[in-house]
């Protein structure tokens, strides 16, 4: 009979974590690429070093322990990667953050192929960066960003 209560506990608790999460005055991190580099790759795959601006716009600094990092272009999985960093990202301050990530020279032949079939007249790649700061258990943050690359001048 304890484990309902326990399981109660366990959903309140998380509740109020949410809510401390979203309280007035926490705004999202902005976070934009800034380079990208060549790594050494093995057989099928590219590797390269992406590196990040984070932007803390709030008056907290913010402690991480690990990022996380997925690409997609045209909607499918490009490329991928994790770092084990620690820092701070100082309130209303910067940092940038160093992240290999791996691209599949098959998955990139097979985008390609897809593009010039379906791709007729293509002018511009669509893409979306999601990715994670570690912390805590409640405290990872997640960011998100997206655009546009014209392809045509």
């Amino acid at each position: 009979m304890r484990q309902p209560h326990m399981i109660l506990l366990l959903i309140v608790v998380a509740m109020i974590l949410n809510g401390c999460a979203t309280l007035p005055g926490h705004e999202p991190i902005q976070v934009n690429v800034v380079g990208i580099e060549s790594l050494p790759g093995e057989g099928l795959e590219v590797r390269m070093l992406v590196k990040l601006r984070i932007q803390n716009p709030n008056e907290v600094p913010i402690d991480y322990d690990g990022v996380s990092l997925n690409l997609n272009v045209q909607g499918q999985t490009y490329a991928s990667g994790v770092g084990d960093q620690r820092g701070t990202i100082p309130r209303f301050g910067e940092a940038v953050i160093e992240v290999p990530v791996t691209i599949s020279t098959l998955r990139v032949g097979l985008q390609a192929f897809g593009l010039m079939r379906d791709g007729n007249g293509l002018e511009s790649l669509k893409y979306k960066l999601n990715g994670r700061l570690g912390g805590s258990i409640f405290g990872s943050m997640s960011f998100s960003t997206e655009g546009e690359l014209k392809l045509s001048p």
